[in-house]
């Protein structure tokens, strides 16, 4: 039997591990390379794509979403599987348009996930159902990319002057991007735009 190649990307260590030792008990399943980030996996990835990936959504240099995709642009035979406790619907948006065939909840049983990795392989979606009903009533994600970027770095304790640097932008810029984004929120500040996109799943 030709099993199924899978790629798991996680940073927390314990949970990492057992995934794959639980995907590993599987017939038609095989954990061919396990990363603690996106960039990571990305490596792993150059020298043998898997068929499937599993990633988390929030990890260290790299998230789950920018990682799917640049897998949809990079390697478009692989098919990505989120697996994350965020069950917000601004994420499932994101993740389906970031090139994602699945999306489920860690709290789901074990064996969930081994199904839906045979489905995408197969060509299929999975979403998680309860959070597929929610995503149709949800608020429009409002932000774009670049807004998206500088919120995110801004609510995680960066300067101004930083976050100009990182990006590549004047200060000038950065702040009339993070203007823009706090009046599109309604709110009176970063910090404050910052934890309402995020609880929405924009962030």
């Amino acid at each position: 039997m030709t099993k199924i190649e899978v790629l798991l990307v996680e940073d927390q260590g314990m949970v990492l591990g057992a995934l794959a030792a639980l995907l590993n008990t599987e017939p038609d399943i095989t954990v061919a390379g396990t990363a603690s980030n996106g960039r990571a996996a990305l490596d792993l990835m150059t020298k043998k794509p898997p068929q499937v990936l599993v990633t988390d959504i929030e990890m260290p240099q790299m998230t789950g979403l920018e990682l799917a995709a640049v897998v949809k642009e990079r390697f478009p035979k692989t098919r990505v599987v989120i697996l994350t406790t965020f069950a917000r619907p601004g994420y499932l948006r994101r993740a389906l348009d970031s090139g994602a065939q699945g999306y489920l909840l860690k709290d789901r049983p074990a064996a969930e996930l081994a199904e839906a990795i045979r489905r995408v392989h197969r060509g299929l979606r999975v979403v998680d159902p309860d959070l597929a009903a929610e995503a149709w009533t949800a608020d429009p994600d409002p932000l774009t990319d670049r807004e998206r970027q500088i919120l995110q770095r801004a609510g995680d304790g960066m300067s101004t002057a930083d976050v100009a640097r990182e990006l590549g932008l004047s200060e000038g810029t950065v702040r009339n991007y993070l203007s823009e984004s706090i009046a599109k929120l309604g709110v009176s500040n970063r910090i404050e735009a910052a934890r309402l996109a995020r609880s929405k799943g924009w962030l």
